[in-house]
């Protein structure tokens, strides 16, 4: 779920806070490379991720490939109050990176014929858009359709989230808080990112296929590439294996939010991977493995005001003029990116879990600047 805001190196997420917790230092997991020099200095990217945790973040792991080259790094801890590092293999929630997997299963439907981009929602899923007449299946991927976010009506205090954090919640019912309010604008006439629409996007998946948006990406994604630690949690509150825990204070405690039942996210931001699988994703998706050229290409078009977003999608703009693709996430004191250079020659895969004392994370603009500038 969330908002797009990395590339401006601004992250609004909840409960993110200064830690002052420790470091571990960087890690190579692979460096096949024997014949270029680095480009990217590894101390430079341990700082930018030391300075993470010392403003917000209680852990963070990045997974960086450049060219042949391949390491990973971390900084702070597993757990609160512990000197347990952040497992270098560890799973986190991705939030709305699960978009691209989502975006990518639409598309491929496309290619095979059974979805047309440019045709109205309401032709796949008659009744369940008041306005589903007006607005296509390529509105909903590109987040024009005008829908309220269906999260701007759940509670935005955390002690009320907290009180709900197990509750059960079916597609229809996320969808029914959102038409329960008028289109923010008319369809197709502006870019407002909107949870609401990858919750259609799923049911349309479920109604074109006959399996639900969690099966087919499953069968057309994750098993084909091998992504075996990457699930869609159902209604499974915890994180199974080795992961860092996030957290937030109130009232004067420290209250580890790590569990929570994320059928509230489902299509649009409740999947849980790693860095490992992420990086192999995006490499999969930027060289052609999953879509067509077609639909890839439709993938990364965006319209003079998406601000850069395409479908399920986004280019990322760099300090240095570099164009990064990929995709944010945000969710319940997990924020995470998936970027790539379009040839994907270099490629990052970030996540940091939240500490208890709110501020503003520092060190993503250096993180981001050293990797891809």
């Amino acid at each position: 779920m969330g908002k797009r805001g990395w590339a401006a190196a601004v992250v609004t997420a909840l409960v993110l806070g200064a830690t002052g917790a420790a470091t571990a230092t960087a890690t190579a997991t692979a460096d096949t490379s024997a014949d270029a020099a680095a480009r990217i200095d590894r101390a430079a990217v341990q700082r930018a991720l030391d300075a993470m945790t010392r403003t917000g973040a209680a852990g963070v792991q990045v997974r960086i490939t450049e060219g042949n080259r391949q390491f990973a790094a971390r900084s702070g801890v597993a757990e609160w109050g512990r000197e347990r590092p952040v497992p270098l293999d560890g799973r986190f929630r991705i939030g709305s990176v699960t978009k691209t997997f989502v975006s990518t299963v639409v598309l491929q439907l496309v290619g095979e014929g059974r979805v047309e981009l440019d045709a109205p929602v309401g032709r796949y899923l008659p009744g369940l858009l008041p306005d589903g007449d007006r607005i296509t299946v390529r509105m909903l991927l590109q987040h024009t359709s005008g829908l309220h976010d269906y999260t701007g009506s759940l509670p935005s205090d955390p002690v009320e989230q907290l009180k709900i954090r197990y509750k059960h919640w079916e597609p229809a019912e996320l969808v029914a808080l959102s038409t329960a309010k008028p289109l923010n604008f008319p369809p197709g006439t502006r870019f407002d990112y909107s949870n609401t629409n990858f919750a259609v996007a799923g049911m349309l998946i479920e109604q074109v296929t006959g399996r639900s948006y969690d099966v087919e990406v499953e069968r057309r994604v994750l098993r084909p590439l091998g992504l075996r630690a990457t699930f869609l949690p159902g209604d499974r509150p915890g994180i199974p294996g080795p992961h860092a825990h996030s957290y937030v204070r109130l009232d004067g405690r420290v209250e580890d939010i790590t569990r929570f039942n994320p059928s509230v996210a489902g299509a649009a931001g409740s999947m849980i991977s790693t860095t490992a699988d992420l990086d192999r994703f995006a490499d999969a998706l930027l060289g052609g493995e999953l879509l067509k050229p077609a639909q890839l290409a439709e993938m990364m078009k965006s319209l003079p005001f998406s601000e850069g977003y395409g479908l399920g999608f986004a280019a990322y703009p760099m300090s240095c003029g570099t164009t990064a693709w990929g995709h944010d996430g945000v969710i319940f004191g997990y924020s995470s990116a998936v970027l790539s250079t379009a040839d994907t020659g270099t490629r990052l895969v970030v996540s940091f879990s939240s500490g208890p004392d709110e501020g503003e994370v520092e060190g993503l603009r250096e993180l981001l600047d050293e990797v891809f500038c």
